[in-house]
């Protein structure tokens, strides 16, 4: 029941990052809505806001790509999905809401990004598209804008929604002990991560490679591109003689040092060497426009030693043992030691795409589940050498915060998911509320093909019907 209700309720509540990725699959997918003989209106609210069935079709899609087991329900939920967007945006024209250019095209970036890392590059993007990245922005910013318009106004509907233990402890009773979920063992750990240092000598080694390297290739008339493919000791993009492309001035994934080094570049131009933390680089300017570029690129890494690494490991040994007689927090040695960013940014805790700490055994690493699994909750692991996510080696201590077996939901174990669940019925039945209550305010009409569905009843005024 609890899974039933989280799901109903996430529906009710309108999700704008989802489906700003599907509309730009819709633009990339181009011209197949314009040019189905089934495409015609089976919506509208308000003066100007229709529907189209296409639209409906080809968003199904995607989300069964996604998630297979979807059945037919799929396309009244994403009916109600649109209803739901263009009835906030309506109402956001009465009550003179608004979202800035700059948020729009924040957001339209965003989404251009994802799919160049979807797809490669922006060139593959394009081909794809038929249409130039500016095309894709221009055709999906209006509909970006009302998402954020719809985002913006759902926020001030249920910013006062809350739930108080009382409620929640009711929410709890209501459910039949037949239908309370079962758990899978779930986990919440943090590491404390310790790279190992590279010696003078191998570091100075790495920089005299990538200025002879540079020199090849500046004097002696060598190919960027070959140079690359034969040396740069970036698996990424080796193999394409060190092409990146996209590279963004503001919001992207790569390092500081390289997007300061890119953007110092005229076409053409090779930069001096320069150090982040990954080694060193040279970038060559295959063409800049604005504030993208495309580049290509050598790294030289520093060669560890294994002496490099039982230094870390000796450190990482000392820091355990301050941990273990309470000389120091975890939290504590996280800020002092760690040299993992991204853990770093949430007090050392590892957690999934959502940011949530509470992690399913089940999808870790099978080494690390076995060693997590024999650990009981406060303990310190024996500091060990790992493979980070940008596959480099490093070592770490990895700390058990708390384990939790497979077992049937209980408010004891299970207290912040039920919250979760009793809030999340709680701003449905909000949004339900907004919805009968502002709907007959508007002129709607639903195609008979998609009256039945029963998510869609708040909005079938009289007109609806017709």
């Amino acid at each position: 029941m609890i899974s039933a209700i989280l799901m109903t309720a996430r529906r009710m509540t309108f999700r704008v990052s989802a489906l700003v990725i599907l509309i730009m699959a819709f633009a990339v997918t181009g011209a197949f809505a314009q040019e189905q003989e089934l495409d015609k209106i089976v919506g509208i609210i308000g003066k100007s806001h229709i529907i189209l069935k296409s639209e409906i079709d080809l968003q199904a899609e995607q989300y069964k790509l996604q998630d297979p087991s979807l059945g037919d329900d799929a396309a009244c939920s994403i009916m109600e999905q649109m209803l739901m967007q263009k009835l906030l945006v309506e109402q956001a024209d009465r009550d003179s809401v608004y979202v800035s250019e700059e948020q729009v095209e924040a957001t339209l970036e965003n989404r251009v990004r994802y799919f160049i890392m979807q797809y490669g590059s922006k060139e593959k993007l394009e081909e794809i598209a038929g249409k130039t990245v500016y095309q894709l922005k221009e055709e999906n910013r209006q509909i970006t804008e009302e998402m954020l318009l719809a985002e913006q106004m759902q926020t001030g509907i249920l910013e006062s929604v809350k739930v108080t233990p009382v409620e929640v402890r009711k929410f709890y009773d209501n459910i039949p002990a037949d239908s309370l979920p079962f758990f899978p063992a779930t986990v919440e750990f943090g590491q404390i991560v310790m790279d190992p240092k590279v010696s003078p000598e191998l570091d100075t080694y790495a920089l005299r490679k990538i200025e002879k390297i540079r020199k090849e290739i500046v004097e002696e008339g060598k190919d960027f591109e070959t140079q690359a493919i034969f040396n740069s000791d970036d698996p990424g993009s080796r193999d394409d003689g060190g092409l990146i492309t996209g590279v963004a001035r503001k919001g992207g994934n790569l390092v500081q040092e390289f997007v300061a080094a890119t953007f110092k570049l005229q076409d053409g131009e090779i930069s001096p060497p320069f150090r982040s933390q990954f080694g060193y680089h040279i970038i060559q300017m295959i063409r800049r426009k604005g504030d993208e570029a495309d580049v290509r690129h050598i790294l030289v890494k520093p060669q560890l030693t294994s002496g490099d690494f039982e230094k870390s490991l000796e450190k990482l040994d000392s820091v355990r043992a301050e941990l273990i007689t309470g000389k120091l927090t975890f939290q504590e040695a996280v800020g002092k030691y760690s040299t993992d960013e991204l853990s770093n940014r949430t007090g050392g805790m590892i957690t999934d795409a959502q940011g949530n700490t509470e992690l399913q055994i089940e999808d870790l690493d099978p080494s690390l589940a076995l060693m997590i699994d024999s650990m009981k909750p406060g303990e310190y692991s024996k500091p060990m050498i790992f493979t980070t996510q940008r596959g480099e080696r490093s070592c770490r201590i990895v700390y058990m915060k708390n384990i939790t077996r497979p077992h049937k939901a209980n408010l004891q174990e299970d207290y912040s998911r039920i919250q979760f669940a009793a809030l999340q019925k709680k701003k449905g039945e909000r949004l339900q509320k907004w919805v009968s209550d502002k709907a007959p305010s508007y002129y709607i009409k639903i195609d008979p093909a998609y009256q039945q569905c029963p998510n869609l009843q708040p909005f079938l005024t009289e007109t609806a019907k017709k």
